[in-house]
């Protein structure tokens, strides 16, 4: 009896290790596939839609930027210089409405100018030497300031440009066409990108026969105001004095850019 026991002992061992060795091989074909035993960690299936949205608006605010600069023997007097420059192109700018809040200086320098200083002429055999730079001394110094003007009124803006060019400024550059308050018009644009990714997936769905579950992923692209220029129109100055350019804003057109990302069931 005891030999038997013994004996049934013995071929339960032997199905134990011919399992185990199963079960090492299958492991091991599977970790060598990729296998996974996971259920969870099935790949999900899912399909993106992308959606593209266009508003035009009409600029409300047109950006201008320019600086004065002067040169003079100390720095307060090329600062004294600027600043009476500055004093008349804000008085201008007063006097046409522009508020003190959308006048900005940004920047303020000041810097000294340098020329070399050259030895006597020197005689060189039977010829004059050239003269030769020894070092450089302080001549005078610069002073500039740089300053940014938010015109609101738009239909001034060539009146505006004109008039500042004409008080002794440089680089005088713009107009920058732009909007004030573009969040709405960029919420416009991107409830038609969505509308529009949303309609094509309802399309193909139907097509491929398939049904589309929760949103897994939204994203969004850089969208940037593109301005859309009318045909300029410059009136030209006649016997009567000039006219002042009329500058077109045309339009602006703000876009949005989305890609929506569907669960497929």
């Amino acid at each position: 009896m005891e030999e038997k026991i013994k004996d049934n002992k013995k071929k339960i061992y032997k199905v134990i290790k011919l399992i185990a060795f199963l079960l090492i091989i299958i492991c091991a074909v599977r970790f060598l596939v990729g296998g996974d035993f996971s259920d969870k960690d099935k790949i999900e299936n899912t399909i993106s839609f992308s959606g593209h949205g266009e508003v035009y608006a009409v600029p409300d605010i047109a950006n201008i930027n320019f600086s004065i600069q002067k040169d003079a023997k100390t720095v307060k007097e090329a600062q004294n210089q600027v600043a009476q420059i500055e004093k008349k192109v804000l008085d201008f700018l007063k006097a046409n409405n522009v508020a003190d809040k959308d006048i900005k200086t940004t920047n303020v320098s000041f810097y000294p100018k340098y020329e070399f200083q050259y030895s006597k002429d020197m005689t060189c055999g039977a010829l004059t030497c050239p003269p030769r730079p020894e070092k450089q001394v302080i001549v005078g110094y610069t002073s500039s300031e740089n300053i940014t003007v938010k015109i609101r009124n738009t239909d001034e803006t060539g009146k505006i440009i004109e008039g500042i060019g004409a008080l002794g400024v440089s680089d005088l550059n713009g107009p920058n066409f732009a909007i004030d308050d573009e969040d709405i018009f960029k919420d416009n644009a991107r409830k038609l990108a969505i509308d529009e990714a949303k309609l094509k997936a309802r399309k193909l769905a139907k097509d491929l026969g398939i049904r589309l579950g929760k949103i897994t992923s939204f994203s969004e692209g850089e969208n940037y105001p593109r301005p859309m220029y009318e045909k300029a129109i410059m009136l030209s100055a006649d016997s009567s004095g000039s006219a002042p350019a009329e500058i077109p804003k045309g339009e602006n057109l703000i876009t949005s850019d989305v890609t929506i990302t569907y669960e497929i069931k």
